[in-house]
């Protein structure tokens, strides 16, 4: 993919994480109201940062797919060789519990494979971006790209996978909704290694843990869909790992028909 995009979904990514964060630190922002409401501070935060994302990506040749475009006919998204996947919030939850596990998610996805994501964590400042040709990287204490190049920002980030430190087999697990079936995955792990730790994380952050090799795995035996991964998915690729079906054994493929994602386990390979 063209530099030029790289660094335009990154400002997109970075700046709609500004605006999230508008509403996450605004003290009037009442965080009981339900949050199906048109005025609850998530929806408002979304609406944001799809707006922002929208815009800064409505100048490159590629129609967007999101959860605001869900009902985009298929006859017409079937046409789509290249398009951009994005999550504006992703972590319902975790913003609302406001624990910062939050994230704003950007993919570039040609010939239903994700190959270029941006994955960016407001609270903690933290910016995760990918591309097949260039790699993973993770850069820190990020606001705004302040004007530097793609090189610029690669030689100041750390290239993925970084951390091979830890002990034993690491599971990360969602937060939110650790299922019967990743109990049993971690039960499974725990007779085949010797030391196994479950670690548990928010929203997309759980693929990134897996690409800066944290965690040696995350499995997701629950619902998910096409914009909570594909952004995670680019990353992890670039990185030199995969995301598989559980069913078939096959990666995950975007721009289906169905939008939601069957069943999948995040790994590195070997």
């Amino acid at each position: 993919m063209e530099q030029q995009y790289i660094v335009k979904a990154i400002d997109a990514a970075l700046k709609a994480g500004e605006e999230i964060l508008s509403i996450y630190d605004d003290p009037a922002s009442d965080f009981q109201i339900e949050r199906k409401a048109d005025n609850s501070p998530l929806t408002i935060a979304d609406r944001k940062a799809h707006r922002v994302i929208s815009s800064m990506l409505a100048d490159t040749p590629y129609p967007v797919l999101s959860e605001e475009g869900r009902s985009i006919p298929y006859q017409e998204r079937s046409g789509w060789e290249s398009l951009w996947i994005v999550d504006p919030l992703d972590g319902t939850k975790e913003f609302i519990k406001r624990n910062g596990e939050f994230t704003v998610n950007i993919a570039w996805v040609s010939g239903s494979v994700p190959r270029m994501g941006v994955i960016y964590v407001p609270v903690k400042r933290v910016l995760y971006f990918a591309d097949e040709a260039l790699g993973a990287y993770k850069l820190e204490n990020v606001t705004s790209r302040e004007g530097a190049t793609l090189e610029e920002l690669t030689a100041r980030a750390v290239k993925l996978p970084s951390d091979k430190g830890h002990e034993g087999y690491v599971v990360v697990a969602s937060r939110s909704h650790l299922t019967p079936e990743t109990e049993q995955f971690v039960a499974e792990a725990r007779s085949m290694f010797p030391r196994v730790e479950m670690i548990s994380s928010g929203s997309s952050i759980k693929m990134c843990l897996v690409a800066e090799g944290t965690a040696d795995v995350y499995p997701r035996f629950a619902p998910t869909m096409e914009w909570d991964t594909a952004a995670g998915h680019a990353i992890v690729r670039a990185a030199g790992g995969e995301i598989y079906r559980t069913d078939v054994n096959e990666p995950l493929r975007y721009n289906k028909e169905n939008l939601l994602n069957p069943w999948f386990i995040v790994e590195m390979k070997n």
